[in-house]
């Protein structure tokens, strides 16, 4: 029997790292999607701020935010503060048996959870992009990710307040993904659009990327790591039960993004006559986002039908906030991640029997409230101090030449 709950732990223990692995990989989809959606001039410097910040968010989770995550509260709504990590599981206590037993390492829960951080600021990284200091991002991603993403993080999935309401969050549309896009929106309020992004009677003109193959592989790479984004959030796979749940967490989060990317594709044909790339990619991810809130309960058609309208969702709030509320959001990802975390969020009611309305719309609330305001006032701090935006003659020239020195395509550009 000890034998048995020993191999049962280190299975557990390796399935959640390698989920982790393939989260973490999610960060060269981020980079590689930036990169290609931002102009020539601007490739470095958004290359630097997702190797940064995802640097930046490992040592700050590890100094004080899981503890804050996960460590001893004050109460449901205020957290703990400590600093570090403990030690890990002894074999004794693996093979007490029992409920209350560990079914995996610490150090595994913690390099789960930190690589679900970095793709929180990585959400962040791609709406500012081409007009904000370098050194100010890493400023913010300093305290996004050591104490505001971990509060929040704290009320539902460190059994505070909204998982005794009732929140319903599986892996993360709201806690992960909504967060960013708060986090984005408020930073994109006090930054201000792109100079030439709207004309003189408020119109919005499109600016391309530059690099539309890379955006498309940088898709598919967060495609293939929202599998550990989700299929690792079942914690376990030890068991019949708990693999045949990590099976059907793949299937729904594959058909969802493939619905994503259908829906996108109708809504842009019809909206602008053409199979629009840039609308089709970002359905893959609102279809991706959009299922991450529950990925389990749904059948697979209920699945495809969650993304298939993710995918119109986020092809009419690109529209809507750039056209109508002149929100410049280079890659989409506050339509992506927060207008259809938010749907996503709301869907779980669709499938999940133990579902409460009233407490997805409390988490809504208090987790973009927290997100949103706290965000905003660093920001206006570090905007107040050290500035947050380039100089129109660096944001002219490009922000590769002004924030790091370098050129991505120094062939094509000298």
């Amino acid at each position: 029997m000890e034998q048995i709950l020993e191999l049962s732990y280190a299975l557990d223990t390796f399935y959640f790292l390698m989920s982790g692995a393939l989260v973490m990989w999610m960060a060269a989809g981020f980079a590689m999607l930036e990169a290609g959606l931002v102009r020539t001039k601007n490739t470095t410097e958004i290359l630097a701020k997702n190797v940064g910040l995802f640097a930046i968010a490992c040592i700050m989770y590890m100094l004080v935010g899981y503890n804050i995550m996960y460590g001893d509260a004050i109460n449901s709504v205020i957290p703990g503060l400590s600093f570090l990590l403990g030690g890990d599981n002894a074999t004794a206590a693996v093979v007490a048996g029992g409920d209350g037993a560990p079914y995996y390492s610490n150090m595994s829960d913690f390099f789960f959870q930190v690589v679900f951080v970095a793709t929180a600021m990585s959400v962040v990284s791609g709406a500012v992009a081409e007009r904000m200091k370098l050194m100010s991002f890493f400023v913010f991603a300093i305290v996004l990710t050591s104490v505001i993403y971990p509060v929040q993080g704290y009320w539902k999935w460190g059994g505070g307040f909204l998982d005794q309401l009732g929140f319903l969050d599986f892996a993360g549309s709201g806690i992960v993904h909504m967060t960013g896009a708060a986090a984005a929106l408020a930073g994109v309020l006090l930054l201000g659009a792109r100079k030439g992004k709207y004309g003189p009677n408020g119109e919005s003109k499109a600016i391309p990327g530059a690099n539309l193959p890379l955006a498309t592989l940088g898709t598919f790479i967060l495609w293939l790591g929202w599998f550990g984004f989700n299929g690792g959030s079942e914690l376990k796979i030890s068991n019949v039960e708990e693999a045949n749940a990590v099976s059907m967490i793949f299937v729904n989060t594959l058909l969802a993004a493939a619905a994503g990317v259908v829906g996108a594709l109708l809504a842009s044909k019809i909206k602008f006559g053409k199979a629009d790339l840039t609308m089709m990619l970002n359905g893959a991810l609102a279809g991706l986002v959009a299922i991450t809130a529950e990925p389990l309960t749904p059948s697979a058609l209920e699945a495809t039908l969650i993304g298939l309208v993710g995918g119109i969702i986020v092809v009419a709030a690109i529209l809507i906030l750039d056209n109508k509320f002149k929100i410049d959001d280079p890659v989409g990802a506050i339509s992506v991640h927060g207008v259809v975390g938010i749907y996503g969020l709301i869907a779980v009611t669709f499938t999940n029997p133990d579902a409460s309305l009233v407490a997805q719309f409390i988490g809504i609330a208090a987790i973009f409230s927290w997100v949103f305001i706290t965000s905003l006032i660093v920001w206006a701090i570090i905007k107040a101090v050290m500035g947050i935006r380039i100089s129109e003659e660096d944001e002219f020239e490009g922000a590769d030449q002004s924030e790091c020195g370098m050129e991505a395509y120094p062939e094509f550009t000298k």
